[in-house]
C-alpha cells in the first residue's frame, strides 16, 4: 500500500508540475495585462491568489507569484517564478492536508467548500482520513523536505564560502 501511495503521488506530480509551467508561462506573458473589472495586473492577481493559498494551506510561505524579489527568484537571478520553486530552484511540497484546506477554500480540511463544497470522496482522501500508515507518510514526506532544504542551505553556504 504504501509503496502504490508513492507511485500514485509521482505520478500526480509530474502531470500537475506540467500543467502548472504551462498556465503560469501563459500568465506570464500577460503578466502586465490589466485584469477587468478588477484594475489590477496579472502579476498582482497571481501574488493574491499565492497568498490566499499560502493563508489557507497553513503552511508558511510556499506559493509565490510571477514575479518575485531577486532574493526568491531561482538561485537570486531572476525575478520571475514561472516555475513555481524556491529560490535554490527545488519545488516545495505540501502534506494532504495542506492541499485539502486550499482545495476545500476553508482553511479546514475536515470542512469541505471552495472546489470541493460537498466533499471529496475520493478513495485518497477517505484513506488519509482514517489512516494512521498514510498519515505517517505525509509525516515523512516532510521531514524529507526539511532534510533537503537543510542540505540545500548547507550546499549553498560551502558555495559562499569557496566563493567568497
Amino acid at each position: 500500500m504504501f509503496f502504490e501511495v508513492i507511485w500514485l503521488v509521482a505520478g500526480l506530480l509530474g502531470v500537475e508540475a506540467g500543467q502548472d509551467a504551462v498556465l503560469r508561462t501563459m500568465l506570464y506573458e500577460k503578466g502586465e495585462e490589466k485584469v477587468d473589472p478588477y484594475g489590477i495586473t496579472v502579476f498582482e492577481f497571481t501574488n493574491m491568489i499565492s497568498r490566499l493559498r499560502n493563508e489557507l494551506g497553513k503552511c508558511g510561505v510556499k506559493d509565490k507569484g510571477l514575479i518575485v524579489p531577486l532574493k526568491h527568484g531561482a538561485e537570486s537571478r531572476t525575478t520571475s517564478n514561472v516555475l513555481s520553486a524556491g529560490p535554490d530552484s527545488l519545488s516545495y511540497s505540501r502534506t494532504p492536508k495542506e492541499i485539502m484546506r486550499i482545495m476545500y477554500g476553508t482553511g479546514d480540511e475536515h470542512r469541505p467548500g471552495g472546489f470541493f463544497s460537498k466533499g471529496a470522496n475520493g478513495r485518497i482522501t477517505r484513506e488519509y482520513l482514517n489512516n494512521d500508515s498514510l498519515r505517517m507518510f505525509d509525516e515523512l514526506t516532510h521531514i524529507l523536505s526539511n532534510l533537503v532544504l537543510v542540505e540545500a542551505q548547507k550546499h549553498e553556504e560551502t558555495t559562499l564560502v569557496i566563493n567568497g
